[in-house]
């Protein structure tokens, strides 16, 4: 996607924070659930990445921030199949890298996808933290 594209494929989630509509809880509005998605995710990396595998306790995998989330269009095809919402979100952390013997970050793009079934996860390409444009 082109830059001038893809700003203005993208509006930022300002609802998805806690004190917004896209909370936890069963409500929410068309974001509902999203940031228990997200909470899934990270376990799940906590339970894969590499860079989270150590037993030491100073060497675990800790300081995850969500670096960006911005919404993506929902295409009239997407609509068709049922789709409500995607949600592009860039998730960091620190761990340590067992191969160099030091800490490092992490970093992952996933887009979340909702339907009337919940939302779905696949692997995204990489983005821009501030925006979460595609590079």
């Amino acid at each position: 996607m082109k830059p001038a594209a893809a700003g203005a494929a993208l509006l930022f989630l300002a609802a998805c924070g806690p004190s917004g509509q896209g909370g936890s809880g069963a409500g929410g509005g068309k974001f509902a659930g999203l940031e228990d998605e997200i909470l899934r995710w990270r376990q799940e990396i906590i339970a894969t990445d590499p860079l989270c595998k150590s037993t030491v306790a100073d060497q675990k995998c800790a300081n995850f921030e969500v670096a960006c989330k911005a919404e993506r269009t929902v295409t009239p095809a997407d609509q068709a199949s049922g789709v409500t919402a995607r949600v592009v979100t860039m998730i960091t952390w620190s761990g340590f890298d067992p191969k160099f013997k030091h800490a490092q970050t992490g970093a992952a793009s996933a887009e979340f996808t909702k339907s009337a079934s919940g939302w779905t996860r696949a692997q995204h390409k990489p983005v821009y933290m501030q925006t979460c444009a595609d590079m």
